[in-house]
């Protein structure tokens, strides 16, 4: 029913915009009087405080309704069956009561029971069409009074151009909110996890193998937590990743700028473009079944011993899928280069290359660095490619040719399970969030500051 409403909102906020445009267009056929703003503005006008108000509406409605209807159900139910319960005991009720209702019956429910899942089915029913009516209903009153509202010199550019500043600010302070919740949400677990490992294991242990016993009569490891080899194994298939993906991307998109023709840029630039779409998990087939087995076979013909899973595989897989955000960054930031100074600089006897290297590289400095700083971002980030390509076990070694793990990676294992939340194997995952978000920070400031240093500036 939520889709139904939203639908609904949508064609009562076009109905609105076209009353509203078509009283516009008339003030300005009919009256006498200049009008303020133009027909679109009116039509603007009574579309957004039909739209905004019902959304917001509709918003608090799903939220809600769940837990008023579970109140209900509880309050419903004879005082023998709640009176002295717990909480969970209530929990267990009410979720014995939604499976009845979804069919998920192990056994014979209680008569109690049934009756309160017969009445949850008919509340709800009452609930999602009363939503309906009550968003019609606010739609209708709210297209009226504004519609009223609308006069020739009326200031509905003002009014729209206000609402619309209002939700842009509203959404950039959502999103510092939610960063500020992400970061304080990683600091509260971490600190838990602080507690109960110290800092300078975690930081400088050499040895990662968090797997603990969650029973007593369990046969696991102690649990340690030196996190140094899931740092140098991010550090190494991001670097190689780099390695792979930087000059191919930085050239190509040179190339595509200064030498290509319009027909080969026009068909070399969408299919660069493709490999950002596809998903990580086919570059995880492509490095499990072609790439790894590849190096495997190089490697014996070199004499090297490679592990059937090695960080060059997966590093240079994931240095394939990031060479488009590299080069059409770069491309971008090219191309971003005032025409007058690539022309001054032929002008004055250049070469193409002399004035690719001292004139548009510098120039388009900033651009080049946030390319190679979202690629660089998206290596870290990286999991799909390294659980397939590199593997899970923590291994302290430089060789590109070893198994290793990445701190992503170590996060997703560390967060399913049976583990309970509040054990240090849970916890773990978070402390290492922390720190890829720290070290993701730093490197956002140096390159900020590189940029600030060498960046050539123009009048």
């Amino acid at each position: 029913m939520f889709g139904y409403a939203l639908l609904l909102i949508i064609a009562m906020s076009l109905i609105a915009y076209f009353v509203g445009r078509s009283a516009g267009s008339r003030f300005a056929t009919n009256s006498q009087e200049k009008i303020h703003s133009l027909p679109s503005y009116h039509g603007a006008f009574v579309a957004v405080w039909v739209g905004i108000p019902a959304l917001i509406l509709l918003l608090l409605w799903v939220g809600l309704q769940g837990t008023a209807i579970d109140q209900l159900l509880l309050s419903s139910l004879p005082e023998q069956m709640t009176e002295g319960a717990s909480a969970s005991q209530l929990n267990l009720y009410l979720q014995e009561i939604h499976n009845v209702t979804t069919g998920r019956v192990f056994g014979e429910p209680s008569p109690e029971i049934k009756a309160a899942a017969e009445r949850l089915i008919r509340w709800e029913a009452i609930a999602r069409w009363a939503m309906l009516v009550v968003i019609l209903a606010l739609t209708i009153v709210v297209l009226m009074i504004t519609r009223a509202q609308l006069s020739p010199r009326f200031r509905a550019r003002n009014n729209v151009e206000r609402i619309v500043s209002g939700l842009m600010i509203f959404c950039a302070t959502l999103a510092i909110l939610t960063t500020l919740g992400i970061i304080g949400s990683l600091l509260f677990e971490a600190w838990a996890f602080f507690q109960m490992v110290p800092v300078s294991e975690f930081l400088f242990g050499l040895n990662w193998e968090p797997q603990i016993p969650i029973r007593e009569d369990q046969v696991a490891a102690a649990g340690a937590f030196g996190a140094i080899p899931v740092f140098t194994g991010t550090l190494l298939i991001a670097f190689i990743a780099m390695l792979v993906a930087t000059p191919i991307g930085l050239l190509t998109a040179i190339y595509l700028v200064e030498y290509a023709s319009d027909r080969v840029r026009s068909t070399v630039k969408p299919i660069m473009e493709i490999l950002a779409g596809v998903p990580t998990v086919v570059y995880g087939f492509f490095a499990v079944l072609i790439v790894a087995p590849a190096v495997r076979d190089f490697g014996s013909v070199l004499g090297l011993a490679v592990s059937p899973n090695s960080a060059l595989a997966a590093g240079g897989v994931m240095g394939i899928m990031i060479i488009p955000f590299i080069s059409s960054l770069s491309d971008d930031a090219l191309n971003a280069v005032p025409r007058a100074m690539r022309d001054g600089s032929l002008a004055m006897g250049s070469t193409r290359s002399e004035t690719m290297l001292n004139v548009l590289l510098p120039a388009a400095l900033p651009g080049i660095m946030g390319g190679i700083l979202l690629a660089l971002s998206r290596a870290i980030g990286e999991t799909m490619i390294v659980v397939m390509a590199a593997g899970l076990i923590a291994n302290l070694t430089f060789n590109p040719v070893d198994s290793v793990t990445t701190v992503t990676v170590q996060i997703v294992t560390l967060l399913i399970g049976d583990t309970s939340f509040d054990s240090p194997k849970t916890l773990a995952a978070f402390a290492l969030g922390l720190v890829l978000f720290i070290i993701t920070l730093c490197l956002n400031v140096l390159a900020i500051r590189i940029v600030q240093k060498y960046r050539e500036k123009y009048d």
